[in-house]
């Protein structure tokens, strides 16, 4: 597969990275290395958000101007893989490894303090942190809450320098934490947390810092609450409603950049973070994955293949779309390639690769598989005894290329060819044993190591402490 650059109309950006503040803590040689030319980085993540839900996707009932603009000037990634729903996702970004890895099987579980977090990998490269919008790496469910300072697990614990975040998902008028003090905003929450996002990036800049900012929205998550003008420009659809909110706020955002004077040194990257929610019995409710089979939760390409676009106007001048595989796993090993910094106490094995050969549009093939895997309990939330999985808890998936193996539970192998089957109609399993075989083997051997990592054995301790965690404040 290849990279194919485009005329501004058709390519994408999905990289919103920001980088400011102080290089309080970081060692000599990791701020040396990162001084001469740091672009800010801003990641964006919408919640919830179907494959097909982009007018550059082909999405007609409302228009996405701004993330249409980003992708006619960016790098768009047409085989973007998420994890298959939210907070597995949140963990792959923050570690670059499976989430099973790090605990967080399910929604709402806790991202193990004995991880290394991307937040802290930029400090160390010399960046100042902020995390602005959904959490939900807490060990809190339900509608988004405050997170005080003295949660061990909230993102100023995790290596961001300033926060205005909540636990979940957000809607209308919203009681969010602002470095774990709760201020009321009124108006949309994808407004809100993009203002606070540019009083901290602007601040960075006036201080000629770099900074590092995640934007994680609540929408289009349900219950879907938009603004009145929203609602009536979707034509009363309250899914696409928070998804125009989200689309002005993006612009607002990259507006903002070119105001303050960053905006060709900035690296965004935006996707979703897992597919769309497509519920059969109200099929207007929830949005479009196109023609990917399944939804939010499957191993099939409707579950976590998301919208990506990442846009650097100093590096990516040329827009372009690509048909290499990539995900959120690579975002973690992307930056830190980038900085070329030396992270400490890095927690082992990484899934993911760095995406510098893409963004330059040098990597002809991706070299390593992606691995998914929908392990856990659901609602109410149970913590999975660790010692009882195995590579059969739970369907799994091998993503290489033209190929992807899915395996259901029970062992059952299906095997499809992306490249002329993106719904995933036609099972070739029967046609290519030795694929599958193969196949099933790298992923099975993979599941294991999965298995090792959830136990504890890559940490130092060889096993997981957790410490307390304090009850969260209700907005």
């Amino acid at each position: 597969m290849k990279t194919d650059r485009l005329p501004p109309c058709i390519a994408a950006t999905c990289l919103t990275l920001l980088f400011a503040g102080p290089p309080a803590g970081a060692a000599d040689a990791n701020a040396a290395a990162t001084r001469a030319n740091r672009p800010n980085l801003i990641l964006c993540m919408t919640d919830d958000h179907g494959w097909g839900d982009v007018g550059y996707n082909g999405l007609t009932k409302i228009k996405t101007p701004n993330l249409d603009a980003m992708a006619a000037a960016g790098l768009r990634c047409n085989r973007f893989y998420a994890q298959q729903s939210c907070s597995p996702t949140r963990a792959s970004v923050m570690t670059g490894r499976h989430q099973n890895r790090s605990g967080v099987l399910w929604p709402g579980m806790v991202l193990r303090t004995q991880e290394t977090t991307l937040a802290q990998a930029m400090k160390a490269g010399g960046y100042t942190t902020g995390h602005f919008g959904k959490w939900h790496l807490n060990g809190v469910s339900g509608p988004g809450q405050v997170m005080p300072d003295s949660d061990p697990f909230s993102p100023r614990n995790r290596g961001f320098d300033q926060s205005f975040s909540v636990t979940n998902y957000f809607e209308l008028d919203w009681t969010f934490g602002h470095n774990g003090v709760p201020e009321k905003v009124t108006g949309d929450g994808s407004d809100a947390i993009v203002a606070q996002a540019l009083k901290f990036i602007g601040q960075a800049a006036e201080k000629h810092q770099p900074s590092f900012s995640v934007i994680w929205f609540g929408s289009p998550h349900g219950p879907h609450e938009p603004l009145a003008a929203d609602l009536a420009a979707a034509g009363g659809s309250a899914y696409y409603g928070e998804l125009i909110a989200v689309d002005r706020s993006i612009g607002t955002l990259r507006s903002g950049l070119r105001k303050i004077g960053i905006a060709g040194n900035t690296l965004i990257w935006f996707c979703g973070d897992n597919g769309g929610w497509i519920d059969p019995e109200k099929p207007a409710s929830f949005g479009t994955n196109a023609d990917l089979r399944g939804r939010k939760g499957d191993m099939y390409e409707g579950g976590i293949r998301v919208p990506c676009v990442i846009e650097w106007p100093d590096r990516i001048q040329q827009p372009a779309t690509t048909e290499i595989p990539a995900g959120v796993i690579d975002i973690y090993p992307t930056l830190v390639d980038l900085l070329q910094v030396k992270v400490p106490h890095q927690v082992a094995p990484l899934d993911g690769i760095s995406l510098l050969p893409l963004i330059d549009g040098k990597m002809k093939h991706r070299s390593k598989p992606m691995g998914f895997w929908q392990t856990g309990g659901g609602f109410p939330l149970v913590e999975t005894d660790v010692k009882k999985m195995s590579i059969d808890s739970g369907p799994s998936a091998w993503n290489h290329d033209r190929y992807k193996l899915h395996k259901r539970v029970g062992g059952i192998c299906e095997l499809y060819d992306l490249t002329v089957d993106r719904p995933e109609k036609t099972n070739i399993a029967g046609k290519h044993p030795e694929i599958v075989a193969r196949m099933k083997s790298e992923l099975e051997a993979w599941q294991e190591s999965v298995v090792q990592s959830c136990r504890g054995l890559d940490y130092p301790q060889k096993k997981v402490i957790q410490p307390e965690k304090p009850q969260a404040t209700t907005p």
